[in-house]
């Protein structure tokens, strides 16, 4: 169940203006707005909050800053407030050119239960199943080969996934592992293991294996094949920030 934070603001309040600068907020007192946790169910409790931010790169330069400032500057605002919290960051990617609402797409690409639901629900675009040929379906993260959904692990797709959304460009070891395990952990392949996992993927695309390219001493790349599609019709998971 996704967790939300009401936060009861009067009608009339007026903007706040942008400032580099970060304030810490005002103590609570009685007459403050009242903030509560709704969509808790009994027996669990708060342990954090996802702040979804709908800012493509255009309109963070228009406004004199860029994404990576507004991370810091939210990341520090919380350790103002509250020292010994962690935080976490992701971008979210998108194909150029996607349309709609920057927050929608946001809340899209990382998984925001509600607004995933409500995709599947109100979806009508994706094309019908051909029987022929492989759909990379980056919305319900499958891929159907011939028809049949091939039964690609998460890593495996989150994989493929990565090379996808590079198209063209050769992706070295080391990127693959920073990028879809991190630093930090402990299950994270070294450069000798990632290549297993590239054959356990290539394994289960069949016949069209090739797309994964293979490029001697460097790393791996995704190249379009005639019979390959690749629907967009989400957002793909995010990268690490």
């Amino acid at each position: 169940m996704s967790l939300a934070l009401d936060l009861a603001r009067p009608a009339t309040s007026a903007p706040v203006a942008a400032s580099p600068a970060v304030v810490a907020a005002p103590a609570p007192s009685a007459e403050a707005p009242s903030r509560r946790l709704r969509a808790v169910p009994d027996g669990t409790e708060a342990r954090g909050f996802v702040l979804y931010v709908g800012v493509d790169e255009l309109k963070a330069a228009a406004a004199g800053t860029d994404l990576g400032t507004i991370v810091e500057e939210l990341k520090r605002l919380t350790e103002l407030l509250v020292p010994s919290a962690e935080t976490y960051a992701a971008v979210a990617l998108a194909p150029q050119g996607v349309g709609g609402r920057d927050v929608d797409v946001v809340r899209l690409a990382l998984q925001d239960p509600a607004a995933l639901a409500k995709h599947r629900r109100t979806d009508e675009t994706v094309a019908p199943e051909s029987k022929g040929g492989v759909i990379i379906d980056l919305s319900r993260k499958r891929v159907v080969i011939e028809g049949e959904t091939a039964p690609l692990t998460y890593k495996e797709f989150e994989l493929l996934q990565y090379l996808v959304l590079r198209e063209g460009r050769t992706i070295d070891r080391a990127e693959l592992i920073s990028g879809l395990w991190g630093a930090d952990d402990d299950d994270a392949p070294n450069e000798r293991t990632i290549d297993v996992h590239v054959r356990r993927l290539r394994s289960k695309l069949g016949v069209y294996d090739e797309i994964v390219r293979t490029v001697r001493g460097v790393g791996y790349r995704f190249d379009r094949h005639a019979d390959v599609s690749v629907q967009h019709t989400s957002t793909p998971s995010p990268d690490r920030f």
